[in-house]
């Protein structure tokens, strides 16, 4: 046996022992190459390309010495017109090889090591199976010729270890990365688990969460799609083997001859962090540590409590962050709010609440959600006036869609949530109560003095009620007293903490329930963690499931994504509205330019400005 024949067979049998990190392959005709390539770059989580050979070349130095890429996999496909026709063990006999190039992409079996180094168990080792492969039905990103589904693998991971195994993945992007989903398969087009396309199934071990991650053999499907007369592959599972131990210590890097392309270098401050978003259907999302710890910045500044309302006592942490997140998937919002506090006075809503509601709807249609407002019956008019006002002055780039609800019996609320009354189509996936008056455990609608103004509230709470029983929809709720919708998540402590609590103690709890020192800052908050989530290389890559990817904001359109960030001068002149329509301040009943009983200068504008401070300094990350 010649020392080439014996490194050749030493590393098709010792991956275990020795732990070599691997590669997807495709060999394509000449004229097909420079297509593929630009498919590569497109789609760079399930396709990181390692090296690309000259035409005719056998050869991958930079991965793997004294290799031939024709007998070095224990297995290939071989295509003809797209149609796979065998499988074979070598492909030196397999036709002219001088018009062929080869492409070695990264391959998450080059992690595994790694997870397990890190206490991840891998299922498929533990079982002794193949990975599980699935056809998806989240197009790739078209380039030339080649255009087909994305194609991922499921590991299951304990909950708890969720963090860990993006970490030790995010730090490896020639080996796929960071997951691109981590939850219910159905985000995926994905309806059985049991059935994978490519592989074998792996079992969920109780505690499990289906994790996915791009897969190389979206490859597979490139050549199926594209239908090239001849081609070949690795057979899933039948990696080839590289000289590079899959170790902590010996990362796989692109070569320097390498046609990868920067933007898949790991970022240790772009480290992801998994939040659980929602459990029916279940949903985590990824940001970056650097955007994280911003949004709890934000989650801060918004807990001050200048009125000495005693708020602080609701907080619970990351509930902006959630919520934000949660809001980032979403493509239909609906945003409520109005506190007819002043039952007194006509109109009796406070200026508390509009300012914020209409600061998240200008982030969220700048991001492109749907976004409607849903008002009481006794304010359309009222508030489509104020909504026309803003649009006038430049608040509001586009007028917003504005409805009512009414209880006409008992499928109103799923009637009005989801199309034809089908839980399986909802309408909206998430609302948003801010400053919104919300139901007692006693049926009634309490201000804070305790006075019931039941009379003037419609019942926009059975909404949020009928929610919890359809997959899909989200809630938030934002509040500074506890007597606000979505509250009832933490209606204990404000039972107990707060004035009044017992009697005016919202009974209807929201997902998340964010609390603020004055709830319109909540809704800036809102609005600044999302400019953050859309200015977050990791978020954003999880959104788009690795694909297509491009500079999250490039740098001469960030002035104009923050415009779409609340202002002092916006809502200086939003807050000025209010008032000139006769909206009070909620307090003192003030027909001024304050929120709450604090003047707009210095107290409000000085927030706005700390959390702008907050937000924009965090682009330079």
């Amino acid at each position: 046996m010649t020392l080439f024949t014996f490194l050749r067979e030493f590393r098709l049998t010792a991956k275990i022992d020795l732990r070599y990190q691997q590669a997807n392959v495709v060999v394509l005709p000449n004229h097909l190459a420079d297509d593929f390539e630009a498919f590569c770059r497109s789609n760079p989580a399930p396709l990181p390309l390692l090296y690309r050979s000259q035409s005719g070349e056998t050869s991958c130095p930079p991965l793997a010495k004294h290799a031939d890429i024709r007998t070095d996999i224990s297995q290939y496909c071989v295509y003809e017109e797209g149609c796979l026709v065998k499988t074979v063990s070598s492909l030196a006999a397999s036709g002219p090889w001088s018009d062929m190039v080869c492409f070695y992409l990264g391959c998450s079996f080059g992690f595994e090591g790694k997870l397990k180094k890190a206490g991840v168990p891998v299922r498929n080792v533990e079982q002794g199976r193949n990975i599980s492969m699935y056809r998806t039905a989240v197009g790739c990103f078209p380039a030339g010729k080649f255009s087909c589904p994305l194609v991922v693998t499921m590991r299951p991971i304990p909950a708890a270890l969720l963090d860990a195994a993006v970490e030790v993945t995010h730090l490896n992007p020639l080996a796929h990365g960071a997951p691109v989903h981590i939850g219910d398969p159905a985000f995926l087009g994905i309806q059985d688990l049991s059935r994978p396309d490519y592989g074998e199934q792996v079992e969920l071990q109780p505690g499990d969460v289906p994790v996915f991650w791009a897969c190389g053999v979206t490859a597979i499907e490139a050549i199926l799609s594209s239908k090239p007369r001849l081609a070949f592959s690795h057979s899933p599972g039948c990696m080839f083997l590289t000289d590079i131990p899959d170790t902590p210590s010996s990362p796989l890097t692109p070569p320097s001859d390498s046609l990868e392309p920067q933007h898949t270098k790991a970022h240790p401050e772009q480290t992801p962090l998994c939040f659980q978003v929602s459990h029916n259907p279940l949903l985590y999302s990824l940001a970056s540590q650097a955007a994280v710890a911003k949004i709890r910045q934000l989650e801060t500044v918004i807990g001050e409590d200048p009125g000495e309302r005693g708020i602080r006592a609701l907080f619970v942490q990351d509930e902006l962050l959630r919520s934000c997140l949660a809001l980032s998937h979403s493509s239909s919002v609906a945003i409520t709010t109005g506190f007819p506090t002043h039952y007194m006075h006509s109109p009796p809503d406070e200026t508390d609440g509009p300012p914020g509601a209409i600061a998240m709807a200008t982030m969220l249609l700048s991001l492109g959600k749907k976004v409607t407002m849903l008002t009481d019956r006794r304010a359309v008019e009222m508030n489509q006036a104020i909504i026309d006002e803003a649009v006038r002055n430049g608040v509001l780039k586009a007028a917003i869609p504005l409805v009512t609800f009414e209880d006409s019996g008992p499928d109103a609320a799923l009637h009005f949530l989801c199309h034809h009354g089908d839980a399986s189509k909802p309408r909206y996936d998430h609302l948003v109560a801010i400053e919104r008056s919300g139901r007692a455990s006693d049926g009634n609608y309490y201000n804070m003095r305790g006075i019931n103004i039941k009379h003037l509230v419609d019942p926009i709470d059975n909404l949020f009620i009928a929610a919890k029983d359809i997959p899909g929809i989200t809630t938030t709720g934002i509040g500074d007293g506890g007597n606000e919708l979505g509250m009832g998540k933490v209606k204990d402590k404000v039972i107990n903490l707060m004035p009044k609590g017992s009697l005016i103690a919202c009974d209807v709890p929201a997902d998340f329930a964010i609390t603020a020192g004055v709830s319109n800052w909540g809704g800036y908050a809102v609005a600044c963690g999302l400019y953050l989530l859309h200015t977050c290389p990791s978020h954003q890559r999880y959104l788009k499931k690795g694909l297509g990817l491009e500079p999250v904001t490039p740098q001469d359109q960030l002035q104009d994504w923050t415009a779409n960030l609340p202002s002092v001068d916006k809502e200086e002149s939003f807050l000025s509205t209010l008032v000139k329509f006769g909206i009070r301040s909620g307090k003192t009943a003030h027909l001024a330019m304050e929120v709450d009983g604090l003047t707009f200068h210095p107290t409000h504008s000085d927030i706005i400005s700390r959390l702008l401070e907050v937000t924009q300094r965090s682009t330079t990350l």
